[in-house]
């Protein structure tokens, strides 16, 4: 995995400002682009994709896969949306292909620390943490020259609306 570069860590004290970050993030996709998102059960993980599909101008609903692998939503851009919850083994994902499969838009994938070694070494991690009974903890990191680009582009978002 690549060194993390850059990072930002925002405080959620809901599920729907969850999903307005969400949403920033995905306005700033561009194909191609790999977020990864960790953080145990109830985390926020499927509201934060719920977000990424608003910004992405997604109109269909995002829900958890549960039992689906891989989802494929259109909107600006074709967003994939991974969930490896239900992951044996790491093989599984491999035979996948995912980021070669979903090149051309953006993919979003819950439980990635089931698969770390599929995924290329530059991408947006998104490590998610229960800090209350509502409240979440999200740190943003980014592994790469694209996503330090991509996570200044938020936190300059992140002033001007401040």
């Amino acid at each position: 995995m690549a060194t993390v570069a850059a990072s930002l860590t925002l405080k959620s004290k809901s599920p729907p400002q969850t999903r307005r970050i969400g949403a920033r993030l995905g306005r700033l996709l561009q194909a191609g682009d790999i977020v990864l998102l960790s953080g145990e059960l109830g985390s926020g993980k499927t509201c934060l994709v719920q977000g990424i599909a608003q910004g992405l101008a997604v109109p269909d609903p995002v829900t958890s896969k549960s039992f689906v692998l891989l989802g494929e939503y259109q909107g600006r851009l074709t967003l994939y949306h991974g969930d490896l919850y239900r992951l044996e083994h790491p093989l599984e994902a491999e035979e996948l292909a995912l980021t070669e499969y979903c090149a051309e838009g953006a993919l979003v994938v819950e439980w990635a620390d089931r698969a770390w070694k599929v995924f290329p070494p530059e991408h947006l991690l998104v490590r998610l943490e229960i800090s209350g009974a509502r409240e979440r903890d999200l740190t943003l990191e980014a592994r790469g020259e694209r996503y330090e680009r991509l996570l200044a582009a938020f936190a300059r978002g992140r002033r001007r609306r401040l």
